[in-house]
C-alpha cells in the first residue's frame, strides 16, 4: 500500500494548525474564482445562444420582408404603405444588425473571461508545487503561456507592459481607451 501525501482540501485560516499554509490558502481562492468564472460563462452562454439564433433568423425575415415589400408597386395607397414599410424595415435591420455586434462583443469578451481562467488554473498549479513556485522558469513559463492565449495585439501590448513594469491599472486604462477608439471593429476569432 503506498503512501501518498495529501492536503486537507478547504480553507483552515479559521483554525490554523501546524499544516495551515498561505500556499494552500491562495491555491484554494484561485481555483474558486476560476470556477466562478466558468459558471458564470456556461450561464450566461446558453441566453445568448437563443439570442443570436432569434436574431439570426429575425435578421433572414427582415431581409425576406424587405425583399417582398420591394415588388410592391410605388404608386398610390400601396406606393404609401410601401415606403413607410421600406423605412421601417431598414430601421429594424439596422437594430438588427447592432444587436448581432453587441453578441460579438459578449462573444469576445467570453473568449478573454475564458483566457483568464484557464491563466488562474495555470497559476494555481504553479502556486501549489514547492519545486515549480520557487523556480523562476516556471514562472517564464507560466507567463508565456498566458502571453500566446492573447489573440489582439492591444491584449499583448498591455501583458508586456504590465511584465515591464507599468502598473497594472494604468495599463489596463490604456487597454479600455484603445479599445473604445477601436469599437467599431470586430474581430471574432
Amino acid at each position: 500500500m503506498s503512501e501518498e501525501t495529501t492536503f486537507p482540501r478547504g480553507t483552515s485560516a479559521h483554525m490554523p494548525d501546524l499544516n495551515w499554509s498561505q500556499v494552500r490558502e491562495t491555491v484554494l481562492m484561485l481555483e474558486l474564482a476560476a470556477v466562478q468564472i466558468e459558471a458564470a460563462m456556461k450561464d450566461s452562454n446558453a441566453s445568448v445562444e437563443v439570442l443570436t439564433e432569434s436574431f439570426t433568423t429575425m435578421a433572414g425575415y427582415m431581409r425576406m420582408i424587405s425583399d417582398t415589400v420591394q415588388t410592391l408597386p410605388d404608386q398610390g395607397e400601396v406606393g404609401a404603405a410601401k415606403q413607410n414599410l421600406s423605412g421601417v424595415s431598414e430601421h429594424v435591420s439596422s437594430m438588427v444588425h447592432q444587436a448581432i455586434i453587441a453578441f460579438q462583443f459578449y462573444d469576445k469578451l467570453v473568449q478573454r473571461l475564458a483566457h483568464v481562467g484557464i491563466s488562474l488554473g495555470g497559476l494555481s498549479a504553479l502556486v501549489s508545487e514547492p519545486q515549480r513556485l520557487y523556480n523562476p522558469a516556471e514562472w517564464v513559463g507560466l507567463q508565456s503561456s498566458i502571453k500566446a492565449k492573447y489573440s489582439t495585439r492591444d491584449e499583448i501590448a498591455m501583458f508586456d507592459a504590465v511584465m515591464n513594469g507599468v502598473p497594472v491599472q494604468e495599463a489596463v486604462a490604456k487597454f479600455m481607451a484603445d479599445m473604445k477608439e477601436k469599437s467599431d471593429d470586430i474581430e471574432l476569432f
